[in-house]
């Protein structure tokens, strides 16, 4: 087993980190919250000589799905994403796509339950479910590497909006405190938006603490 690879390219209107993540020693790659552009982050691949071999989903917001379609028929690949999750990936409006011209809408299926477990590039992904940001968030934890990609729910010194549809901010106040912040504090956060963080950090930092 090689490195883990954790490579973001920050993508889309709204700058969205789509993360490639690979081990260096395989050919196979995950893409995590594809927002646009397929072409670049399949020629990135291409350029690292690597494989897609899945799409994980943190949750089902235009910005974080807009190239999933395009990623799928260059490279059949299972696409994952929260059970919870399936009516905002397929209804236009609530995935906000229509309010921005352009109606996307993915299927998912491999919906994923609270606490299962998928193998990935040799290791184990653990789904956390965290409601809050819409109804069906999820965030992916990669024990063995102290990683957890957490969508739209965790940012640095900050979290997710509550104000569209599914959204909850008291449902995502008890997924921070009570699912995220309980990980190792030495775990580092792959948000979905701006810089990354960790969890020790965001204990002492992020309003959702205090």
């Amino acid at each position: 087993m090689g490195k883990f690879v954790i490579k973001n390219n920050v993508i889309g209107m709204i700058g969205t980190n789509c993360y490639l993540v690979y081990d260096s020693e395989k050919r196979g790659a995950v893409l995590i919250d594809p927002a646009d552009n397929a072409g670049f982050l399949l020629n990135q691949c291409r350029e690292l000589g690597l494989v897609p071999e899945a799409v994980l989903l943190t949750h089902g917001h235009f910005d974080h799905i807009g190239a999933v379609r395009e990623l799928v028929r260059s490279f059949p690949m299972p696409v994952y994403a929260g059970r919870q999750e399936e009516k905002l990936l397929s209804d236009p409006q609530l995935n906000l796509s229509a309010a921005y011209g352009a109606p996307v809408t993915v299927k998912a299926p491999h919906l994923l339950d609270d606490g299962q477990e998928i193998s990935l590039l040799g290791r184990k992904w653990k789904v956390i479910a965290t409601p809050g940001h819409t109804e069906g968030s999820v965030c992916y934890y990669v024990e063995q590497e102290k990683a957890l990609f957490s969508g739209d729910t965790l940012f640095c010194e900050s979290y997710g909006r509550t104000d569209f549809p599914t959204g909850s901010g008291r449902a995502l106040r008890d997924s921070v405190t009570e699912k995220l912040f309980v990980l190792p504090e030495d775990t580092i956060v792959y948000p979905g938006h701006e810089a990354q963080t960790d969890i020790g950090h965001e204990k002492r930092y992020n309003p959702l603490a205090v």
